[in-house]
């Protein structure tokens, strides 16, 4: 058998992923809810496989997957998610993932992927290593809001700035409920969640 660790801080995907693999040569040999447990018990278990659920409570799947290839842990690493924002599509990538797989429907294809990163091989779909390269391309020309235009990047930089939101829109003389629609669209522009990721992202932009 090859024995599997799957982190997920929610007990019945850990259970569905065991039920998905029981009748195939993959065991699940120890389950985590987070990315500082993942790591403890890889040092204990010694699995070949770890299965990482990306959004987790202390250290994330994206955290733990770094700090394994920080070790310089090379075994393979799935990532599974419910889905995955720009920024940790990245992040995983120039970590080394092996595979990713969607949680919805990851019962019809989650053998095959572990046969697959198991042999060696990637197991990443092709539009998303298209949309990988997409914004490895664009971070390396345009800096991290090139996806933004004039009037977005403003708003950026007043964000950065430590600017409330009724303060931009006095500077840019748009109402404060107008600023709000602008940093909700920036968000899933960009992939991030909070005004904080904004502001780190303007402060490192070269077109300031």
């Amino acid at each position: 058998m090859i024995p599997v660790l799957v982190a997920d801080d929610h007990g019945f995907i850990r259970a569905g992923v065991e039920a998905v693999l029981r009748g195939s040569r993959f065991q699940v040999v120890a389950g985590t809810a987070s990315g500082e447990e993942t790591l403890a018990a890889i040092a204990t278990h010694d699995p070949a496989i770890v299965l990482l659920d990306i959004n987790m409570p202390g250290m994330n799947g994206v955290q733990a997957l770094e700090a394994l290839r920080s070790k310089g842990d090379k075994r393979a690493v799935v990532l599974l998610t419910a889905g995955i924002n720009d920024r940790q599509l990245l992040a995983v990538m120039r970590a080394g993932v092996e595979g990713i797989v969607c949680k919805d429907g990851a019962e019809g294809g989650l053998v095959e992927v572990l046969e697959k990163v198991h042999a060696g091989a990637k197991a990443i779909e092709p539009a998303l290593l298209q949309r990988a390269l997409d914004l490895s391309l664009s971070a390396e020309t345009g800096g991290p809001l090139e996806r933004l235009n004039q009037r977005e990047r403003r708003i950026a930089r007043l964000v950065a700035r430590g600017m409330r939101n009724r303060d931009i829109g006095t500077e840019l003389g748009i109402g404060e409920g107008t600023v709000k629609v602008y940093l909700h669209a920036m968000y899933q522009k960009l992939g991030i969640e909070n005004r904080t990721e904004l502001a780190l992202l303007a402060v490192n932009d070269p077109g300031e």
